[in-house]
């Protein structure tokens, strides 16, 4: 059996009658660069967001990016992160010319100890970037406390969580911006790059929308240096009609999860995700953590079943960070996350004999190793 770690064309089979119409309907209007179809795409995700406003982007690196540049972030500068998530996190900070500063993560959900960032605030602090990672967030309530005591901005990265809730609060409405990624792979994605900020303070709202297109206002003229972090109205357009039918696929994701959870439950091996009370996850990935990991997955891999690490490294480890100074050991929840987490596939189309047939797989590999 071949299981990959994601089918976007089983998605795809689902939606062609209603992206094709979609998509050439932009094609006659020929009305590519903002437009109708941004404008619609940034009022429905803010509504789905619970935000006041939406600024679609180019991606969500960039939504990061452009949120700390309105901001007013920069050199001399610092921004408590994650040092466990994907490089775009970090890499914006060091775009800004501002310091990454990390602090270690909780060993159960993968994101950011509230209780280890206190410890990392300086007066050149300007920040909090708390990561929502896998399609769960962060505990927020803490972070917005010491964002409150330390006057910090918090910039939710939400890229992997679009739709996920804590405390009956949608991801992305509780900090200064929400940043969500479009990229294919996410829950919500579309045919190429695309992000979105939200945001609920209008102002920032704006001034954001005005830095998305080099920071002009009127045209031609510039108040501020911005980029061209532009959405498409193609990829808006594909956006739109997927978006009906987000809420079913997280739906199909967390009963997939369930399902999971049921078949490792006699398996001591296999640590499985850990979800929250207060939480509703998405499920962008199923995570679980295994001794000899890298083994796992190879034997994966042979028995025709897609898996992948997120992450094998952690980003003080980075060698473009070396200048940063951490060392191995400064992070050690982190780091020995790194060795053991494995995502297996949790798409919503994914049949119960698949889940069963990659499950056993599992198992069999833990079996094996308990034999020798």
């Amino acid at each position: 059996m071949n299981v990959p770690l994601l089918d976007l064309k089983a998605q795809y089979a689902t939606l062609r009658d209603e992206m094709m119409p979609a998509i050439e309907e932009v094609m006659e209007a020929q009305w590519f660069i903002g437009g109708p179809n941004v404008t619609a795409l940034e009022e429905a995700i803010a509504d789905y967001s619970g935000c006041a406003k939406g600024i679609g982007v180019s991606s969500g690196t960039d939504a990061l990016l452009i949120s700390l540049m309105t901001l007013g972030v920069g050199e001399g500068d610092e921004v408590i992160t994650t040092p466990f998530t994907f490089f775009a996190t970090a890499g914006s900070i060091w775009r800004t010319g501002a310091k990454p500063v990390f602090a270690d993560i909780e060993p159960d959900t993968y994101n950011i100890d509230p209780a280890k960032i206190e410890a990392a605030v300086t007066e050149n602090t300007k920040a909090i970037i708390p990561v929502h990672l896998y399609g769960q967030m962060a505990d927020m309530d803490p972070i917005m406390e010491i964002a409150a005591r330390h006057n910090l901005h918090v910039i939710e990265d939400a890229a992997q969580s679009i739709g996920s809730v804590y405390k009956g609060r949608k991801a992305g409405s509780i900090g200064t911006t929400g940043c969500f990624s479009f990229f294919p792979s996410k829950n919500l994605g579309c045919n190429g790059d695309g992000g979105m900020v939200v945001a609920n303070d209008a102002e920032l709202a704006e001034k954001i929308a005005i830095y998305r297109n080099h920071g002009s206002q009127p045209k031609y003229f510039h108040k501020w240096v911005g980029g061209n972090f532009r959405l498409d109205a193609l990829q808006a357009a594909a956006l739109l009609v997927k978006l009906k039918h987000l809420d079913k696929w997280s739906d199909g994701r967390r009963a997939n999860g369930a399902q999971y959870n049921e078949l490792f439950a006699d398996c001591d091996q296999v640590v499985t995700p850990t979800i929250r009370d207060e939480n509703v996850t998405i499920f962008n990935q199923y995570v679980i953590r295994i001794p000899k990991r890298d083994e796992c997955r190879a034997f994966l891999n042979e028995s025709g079943i897609g898996c992948e690490v997120y992450y094998p490294l952690s980003l003080h480890q980075q060698e473009c960070f070396a200048p940063l100074g951490y060392t191995e050991g400064d992070f050690p929840v982190s780091e020995q996350a790194a060795k053991e987490v494995i995502a297996l596939p949790i798409y919503s189309e994914l049949t119960d004999e698949q889940i069963q047939y990659v499950a056993g797989k599992v198992k069999e590999f833990v079996a094996g190793q308990e034999i020798s």
